[in-house]
């Protein structure tokens, strides 16, 4: 397993991840992102986001923007520790990053925690 810079070619994995049922829950913002939108996003933030390989395939990524953490493991590979890699290898490089968190994900929640995050509340505006 390893963390490698992201790259063009995987753009198409993260953006079908992100939108795949079941993962697209987890996350605040659940609009279906389209390639054009992504490819946008991309050339904008590339440089922040990390691909795990496991068997010299994509299992997850993780990005940081704005010191917030943005994290998805292919359900393929969830309950295999990916998760926990990739945020203690992130951590390394933002080691000051945090995770905004839907408090129904308990999936992420437990994760945070196990990688020694501490559960903070807050109210967002609409």
């Amino acid at each position: 397993m390893e963390l490698v810079d992201n790259d063009p070619k995987y753009w198409e994995f993260i953006r079908n991840l992100r939108n795949m049922e079941g993962v697209k829950q987890g996350f605040i913002q659940q609009d279906e992102i389209s390639t054009l939108e992504h490819a946008r996003y991309m050339l904008k933030y590339n440089n922040y986001y990390y691909i795990c390989i496991v068997n010299e395939k994509p299992a997850g990524y993780v990005g940081v923007i704005d010191d917030d953490i943005r994290v998805a493991t292919h359900p393929h590979y969830q309950g295999k520790g990916i998760g926990s890699f990739m945020i203690d290898e992130v951590m390394k490089k933002y080691p000051t990053a945090y995770a905004k968190v839907k408090i129904d994900n308990k999936a992420s929640i437990k994760l945070f925690e196990r990688c020694g995050f501490e559960k903070k509340y807050y109210l967002l505006e609409k």
